[in-house]
């Protein structure tokens, strides 16, 4: 890539609304690596963002400048937005933090209405609490009154069924496979309708 395109690639990648400047990088080198990283072939790339594989091979061989129409495809192709075809991961910001939580081995915490199981407990300053919960509760008076905390909340049914009761929302039956994304400052309850306790995965976001 020449000298001349590099203004425009920081224009574009700034178009974005982000607005720290960026460095941008060679187009060519990094859609391969977005397309190795996805163990695509150029077949599969190409369909994916409706671009001819001639095309897609002159682009990462830089033997070409693609029109913003062929960045837009690419981009969508790749499921990344057009500026981040311009902007690499911040490597430097990679904490390469890992948790594994063995099953039964997660910190227990039972209530009357619910038994906790905290995964990935070793690690500290987290983004997301994860837990598997078993739901005792089969009615909503079992409850002192609604549950309300901060952050977002994402619940997946493993076992059983169960209802999620909220305060602006008709009660939803959920069964093994459904899953729900709420605001938790918005009281909700969950309870068991199946005769053994429900299980579910709660995944909470600390804001």
């Amino acid at each position: 890539m020449d000298d001349e395109t590099q203004p425009s690639l920081i224009r574009l990648a700034r178009a974005s609304g982000d607005a720290t400047p960026v460095e941008p990088v060679n187009l060519g080198p990094r859609v391969r690596e977005l397309r190795n990283a996805r163990g695509w072939t150029l077949e599969q790339a190409a369909k994916e963002a409706g671009l001819a594989r001639s095309t897609l091979s002159k682009i990462e061989n830089g033997q070409m400048s693609p029109t913003y129409e062929a960045l837009k495809k690419l981009a969508e192709g790749l499921a990344i937005s057009v500026p981040q075809l311009f902007t690499p991961p911040q490597r430097n910001q990679v904490s390469g933090r890992m948790a594994v939580t063995k099953s039964g081995e997660g910190a227990a915490h039972a209530t009357t209405t619910y038994e906790h199981e905290l995964l990935a407990g070793a690690l500290t300053k987290k983004q997301m609490l994860p837990y598997r919960a078993r739901i005792r509760a089969r009615s909503f008076e079992e409850f002192d009154g609604w549950v309300r905390h901060d952050g977002e909340e994402f619940l997946y049914v493993l076992t059983g069924v169960v209802k999620l009761l909220t305060e602006f929302y008709e009660p939803v039956e959920m069964r093994r496979g459904d899953s729900a994304y709420y605001d938790a400052s918005m009281g909700h309850n969950v309870i068991s309708v199946s005769e053994e306790d429900a299980t579910i995965l709660w995944v909470t976001s600390l804001v």
